[in-house]
């Protein structure tokens, strides 16, 4: 697992839903709850585990961010979730969309 030391970005706790879908078209699509995100990095909570060194696709469903990824820890939560840590490459757009209010400001 990554240490603090070496993240870049700062983290933002922030519980978006987001579709995590695999590279290989075998891979079932599913869903998760991001705890904290970054601008290189994220960390979801997920029903099924996923392995270190995966490839992913992230997609945020409430902004429009896109982005590849790669899994650099899966840990079984108490809940019987899996938190699942995501290094984040290729990003396009944002976690979460303005809103109008701050949009205006």
């Amino acid at each position: 697992m990554l240490s603090e030391a070496h993240r870049t970005g700062d983290r933002k706790r922030v519980r978006l839903a987001v579709d995590l879908s695999g590279l290989d078209v075998h891979t079932k699509a599913q869903q998760g709850i991001t705890e904290n995100v970054s601008p290189h990095g994220a960390r979801v909570v997920t029903s099924k585990p996923l392995h270190p060194n995966d490839r992913v696709i992230v997609r945020s469903l409430l902004g429009n961010l896109r982005s590849r990824g790669r899994v650099v820890y899966c840990e079984k939560l108490e809940s019987g979730s899996f938190a699942v840590g995501l290094e984040l490459f290729v990003s396009v757009g944002e976690w979460m969309l303005p809103t109008a209010t701050s949009a205006t400001r």
